[in-house]
Formats: C-alpha cells, sequence, structure tokens
C-alpha cells in the first residue's frame, strides 16, 4: 500500500455543525430542498448548484457527472445539454436517473431519484436566449461526448457559427432541457460519531411518506 493510500484511510473528520430532525424538517420534500439550496447560496457555498447525474446505459454501466441546475417546481429539477451527448443517449434508452447535491461546508447531501423527461422546447428557446453569447455558439460548436482531434476543431467550430448566426444563433436542434420527476428524495445532515440524520422521502399516490433511515 502506497503511503498516500495509508493516509487517506487515516482521514477523519467530525460532523457538528447542524441536525436534521422530524419535527424541523418540511413534510414536503421540494420545500425542504428550497430551503436547503437557499442556506447554501446564503452561505456562498461553491457552485451552490452543482449535482452529479448519474445515469445507466444499455450495458446497464452506471456513468456520472456534473450539470448545473437551472430550475426547480412542483415538476421537478431541470438542467440543460446537447441530447446527443453520452448523458442524453442513455436517457433516451433508459429515462430514470439519480441526482446529487452535496454541499461540503454544510455537511449536507441531497439526493434524488426519479424518471426524466425532456422539457418542453418553449422552455429550452426561452432559456437557451438567456445564455451569453458565447455560449449559445458553444452549442453549436461542441459535438459533445464525441472524439474529436484537437481543441482545433472547436474553435474552428466557433468561428464557423459565429459568422453563420452572428449575434443571434438559434437552439440547436439536438440541445434543449431535462426535468427529472421525483420519486424519491433522501436528506443527510452530518452528525458527530457518524450518527448521521437521514431523512428520506418515497411517493405513495399523490402523499410523501418521510422515514428516518440509519446511517
Amino acid at each position: 500500500m502506497s503511503s498516500l493510500s495509508s493516509s487517506i484511510a487515516d482521514l477523519r473528520k467530525s460532523y457538528e455543525r447542524a441536525e436534521l430532525s422530524e419535527s424541523a424538517s418540511d413534510p414536503n420534500p421540494l420545500r425542504q430542498f428550497d430551503q436547503w439550496l437557499q442556506e447554501a447560496v446564503n452561505a456562498q457555498v461553491p457552485e451552490p448548484n452543482a449535482m452529479t447525474l448519474a445515469t445507466v446505459g444499455g450495458d446497464q454501466r452506471p456513468s456520472t457527472r456534473i450539470v448545473l441546475v437551472k430550475g426547480y417546481d412542483e415538476r421537478g429539477i431541470v438542467w440543460y445539454t446537447n441530447y446527443d451527448s453520452r448523458k442524453g443517449r442513455q436517457l433516451a434508452g433508459n429515462p430514470f436517473a439519480a441526482l446529487q447535491f452535496h454541499w461540503v461546508e454544510l455537511e449536507r447531501v441531497v439526493r434524488i431519484e426519479g424518471h426524466v423527461e425532456k422539457v418542453s422546447a418553449e422552455e429550452s428557446d426561452a432559456y437557451f436566449a438567456s445564455r451569453p453569447l458565447d455560449s449559445r455558439i458553444g452549442a453549436w460548436a461542441s459535438p459533445q461526448s464525441q472524439v474529436i482531434s484537437g481543441r482545433s476543431v472547436l474553435v474552428a467550430n466557433a468561428a464557423k457559427y459565429s459568422a453563420q448566426f452572428l449575434l443571434n444563433p438559434p437552439r440547436p436542434p439536438h440541445w434543449g432541457g431535462f426535468r427529472l420527476v421525483p420519486e424519491r428524495w433522501e436528506f443527510w445532515q452530518g452528525r458527530k460519531s457518524r450518527l448521521h440524520d437521514r431523512l428520506s422521502y418515497r411517493q405513495e399516490g399523490q402523499q410523501w411518506i418521510r422515514e428516518r433511515l440509519a446511517p
């Protein structure tokens, strides 16, 4: 075993910032999520809207990547991407996914599982139009997840589409939003002695059932 591996095994941290009780948590998981996200924003946590997206391909092998949440409401959690990317292709074949937010500074994790659907073209158009010009050109320039010979391909594509569209690039047909419709939530708050608080919400009909899980 390397010295680095040995030192990693010895790393320890005591989680003592907060607690998560049934009486203090919201019976609605979306409202609980909204509260925690607002607290992460107020605490100036780096990239509070960053989340890990886990999908499973046709080979039954999972893959993860970091994406940014761009909206959420009672319909679900929304992010935007290239539909032809690896994650887009995997979701087309298996429309179920999991999301995870990890706010290290607050010793908190939120996990969300559910089925995924594309947002409407109107929603995708509206969000695309709100993006900076360079980002809109980038959506055209990058054949996301495909093998390319070098960065020069991206630079050339960006120049090509900048000349073609000038200041008003339309939304590419291969780019748009996904919405995860939650079927299960879990809120994790680190606690001392590894006796963490875990509250799970599972859906039964139109109701959310809140349960405590052992850490």
